[in-house]
């Protein structure tokens, strides 16, 4: 009987045992960035420049913006990078607000080797700041670019992070220039 006990246990113990542990598990995780900046102006003149999902033009990396769908919800924009022949992202628009002055989209299409990033979502947005001025905050969230374990050093996650980073940095400081005036 004893016998029979143990092993009824172990029907349920040994299948435990082979599923590795949380510190043998690899892969990606999920990242994020959130970077703000303040800048000496209305939150609706802010909005005026970046509120528009189709004129990404206030980004300097941003050579070029077309698309269809204005601010609807499934609207479409491919920003081409850099000049008249550099390589594009694809985005789509899955969330606007006029009255939160924010907007959320994700990426469709891009390769690796410009943004070293998969599966990106994004969120801009324009909230009243100090002094009547605007604190606008640009967060994301991502994975790495080589979704298996042992990524290559250019898309691992560090790349990413630094990549996403590089790239709301560029914005943001471009909007405080334009704001502040500097």
């Amino acid at each position: 009987m004893l016998m029979r006990l143990f092993a009824a246990i172990a029907v349920f113990l040994v299948p435990l045992l082979l599923v590795p542990t949380t510190s043998e598990a690899h892969g990606p995780t999920r990242q994020k960035v959130t970077l703000t900046t303040s800048v000496p102006a209305a939150p609706a003149d802010v909005w005026a420049v970046i509120g528009n999902f189709q004129d990404m033009s206030w980004h300097p990396a941003v050579f070029s913006s077309t698309g269809e769908g204005g601010n609807a919800i499934d609207a479409t924009r491919v920003l081409t990078l850099g000049e008249a022949s550099g390589p594009t992202i694809s985005e789509v628009l899955y969330k606007f607000s006029d009255e939160k002055m924010s907007y959320s989209y994700r990426i469709t299409d891009v390769k690796v080797e410009v943004l070293p990033v998969t599966n990106y979502s994004s969120h801009l947005t324009v909230k009243p700041g100090k002094d009547g001025g605007s604190l606008i905050e640009w967060r994301g969230a991502f994975y790495r670019g080589y979704p298996n374990n042992d990524p290559p050093e250019n898309l691992n996650d560090e790349a990413a992070i630094a990549a996403v980073s590089g790239v709301y940095k560029a914005g943001l400081d471009a909007l405080n220039e334009r704001f502040s005036g500097n």
